[in-house]
């Protein structure tokens, strides 16, 4: 039945007079009223809840028949939603701005949230296995050298040291790698570089093969101690980044225990052999691990970055936040692009040269000429004990300090670890000396203190892997920023090399040329130094994102964003 004149007038000022009741309730007084507001209208039965729906009531006046009439009414459904739309999009933005600041709970980090990132991190680290046994090689294979080859110790100090020349190499050129081919394969390309350099030591006939194997075992040495930091910083969640982080240092230990106890059985090419055989894990393992997000974001990957990063967090994590912030660096990143130079500016120089800082003291620390000549520091200490079985118990006391550091960093924090650290290597290397002066030098009778050289050296090496051994890298990747972190990284590796050159090879020349006692005690106030670089210079990091970091170190007030990994996804109430 057709509807007469009045009844459709009825039914137009009815729907007008809800209409503005709705638009009255969801016209906010202030920006906090609006979203309880809209959230009030969405729960509500009333067909006037949405924008959407109040223009289509709105156009329901063209029900009127003067002209007049709905002009007026099209002006002001015009207005209407130029209003809601004046009003959405400044509060879309505030709730984005206001996602990205707001705190949020630390994640839950069991052992099922984090199984994928311990499963990356062991892959990675087990580079680091191969370069601890790398760097401890020549130490239980140098007498069977000098059987075989009639090697002075100028020559085994070479064989020492062309490992440190070919790392120094091989970490001016993994920047490139890094930046160009990706973290994964880069550390990928090292496992290749270890199997060649294994093979051409255990089949060498002259002393040119050693020196071959020598310097590609030392590039691909460069490459990863580079490469694997940066890896594990850019995939870690910060809650667990202390504690997972130090696995490369774990690893890096067993390896130099493996080689230590292989050196009890075998001679140098059967140690060569063992080489090439531990870099077969290696080469499986890390076949199933991704791309870290950040260097897959940076090449414009974003949906492959996002199932990185959900790989990395467990299948069920909520990552919307972290990868909203890694999006906003990596847009702040490619808005502030520059060339290389940008490495040098006053504050980039800064972080970079705390990093150089620890990188010097690490290495003048003279921990990697104690791993190179253990056997032989020990066999003219005057022990009771074999050297072999000494060089031994080192290694284990080596491999455990690092299961210590693992379960402190997090709770301590790095700049605590870096004081004990210092202390108890000034301690050690200050005994040590004393008994090489009492020894050498005067006429007391060591003998009754022959325990003490190894006893030093526990402790001198607990100390170390506590502090110095892993925080330097730990912290290379986390307080170099982003947009330099190849680069500089590239740089920090170089330097570290070059400075376990340097050490390595004066080694043995300083202690015939000025005694043991000298030699300790110099590197004892070496590491003095170091501590007063601790306290002074050296930042905390512990528990912060490397956003965190990052903004912190440019001197810019942050609110703490933790990684929300693991928390769930909150009930959308609108």
């Amino acid at each position: 039945m057709p509807k007469t004149k009045n009844e459709k007038y009825y039914r137009v000022a009815s729907n007008h007079q809800e209409r503005q009741r709705n638009w009255d309730l969801m016209k906010p007084t202030s920006w906090g009223q609006w979203n309880g507001n809209h959230r009030r209208l969405q729960n509500t039965e009333s067909p006037c809840i949405s924008t959407c729906t109040t223009a289509t009531n709105l156009s329901s006046l063209g029900e009127f028949q003067s002209n007049s009439t709905m002009s007026s009414q099209r002006k002001m459904k015009d207005n209407n939603l130029r209003m809601v739309v004046h009003e959405i999009e400044p509060l879309q933005k505030k709730e984005a701005d206001e996602k990205l600041e707001e705190p949020c709970v630390p994640p839950k980090t069991n052992f099922v949230r984090i199984r994928s990132q311990l499963f990356a991190t062991l892959a990675v680290s087990w580079v680091s296995l191969i370069i601890g046994y790398s760097t401890a090689y020549t130490s239980p294979a140098q007498a069977s050298l000098e059987l075989d080859f009639g090697f002075t110790s100028l020559e085994i100090s070479w064989i020492s040291s062309f490992m440190p020349l070919g790392a120094l190499a091989g970490g001016l050129g993994g920047g490139t790698l890094i930046e160009n081919f990706g973290r994964k394969w880069t550390i990928l390309l090292t496992n290749i570089l270890f199997l060649i350099s294994w093979l051409t030591i255990s089949f060498a006939q002259t002393y040119m093969y050693l020196y071959v194997g020598r310097i590609i075992t030392g590039i691909a040495v460069g490459i990863g101690s580079l490469s694997m930091p940066v890896y594990t910083a850019e995939t870690i969640q910060p809650e667990v980044r202390g504690s997972l982080g130090l696995f490369p240092t774990a690893l890096g230990n067993v390896g130099i225990l493996i080689c230590f106890l292989s050196g009890t059985f075998f001679q140098w090419r059967a140690l060569g052999v063992v080489g090439g055989i531990l870099s077969i894990p290696f080469l499986i393992m890390v076949w199933f691990i991704p791309e870290t997000p950040k260097f897959l974001m940076s090449k414009g990957q974003d949906e492959k970055a996002r199932k990185a990063l959900q790989w990395l967090r467990a299948a069920d994590a909520d990552v919307d936040k972290e990868f909203l912030e890694m999006q906003k660096i990596q847009k702040d990143s490619d808005d502030n692009h520059e060339s290389i130079l940008v490495l040098f500016s006053r504050n980039n120089l800064k972080l970079l040269s705390i990093v150089l800082g620890l990188m010097l003291f690490q290495q003048f620390s003279g921990i990697n000429a104690v791993i190179f000549y253990t056997t032989k520091i020990f066999k003219e200490s005057g022990s009771e004990l074999k050297d072999s079985v000494c060089t031994t118990i080192v290694g284990v006391v080596n491999f455990v300090s690092t299961f210590i550091a693992s379960l402190l960093i997090d709770k301590l924090g790095r700049k605590v670890l870096l004081y004990i650290s210092s202390s108890s290597m000034i301690l050690s290397l200050g005994v040590l000396g004393a008994y090489f002066y009492m020894k050498n030098v005067t006429s007391i009778d060591v003998h009754p203190l022959s325990w003490l050289p190894l006893i030093s050296f526990m402790i001198y090496v607990l100390g170390f892997s506590l502090g110095f051994g892993p925080i330097p890298w730990l912290m290379m990747g986390e307080i170099l920023p982003a947009r330099i972190r190849g680069p500089a990284a590239s740089i920090s590796t170089a330097f570290n090399w070059t400075c376990t050159f340097i050490v390595t090879k004066t080694f043995l020349l300083i202690m015939d040329s000025i005694g043991a006692h000298y030699t300790f005690w110099m590197y004892g106030i070496i590491v003095t130094g170091a501590l007063v670089f601790s306290i002074a210079i050296v930042p905390e990091t512990r528990g912060q994102s490397l956003a965190d970091i990052e903004r912190k170190l440019a001197g810019v007030r942050t609110r703490r964003i933790s990684s929300i990994a693991n928390l769930k996804p909150m009930p959308s109430t609108c």
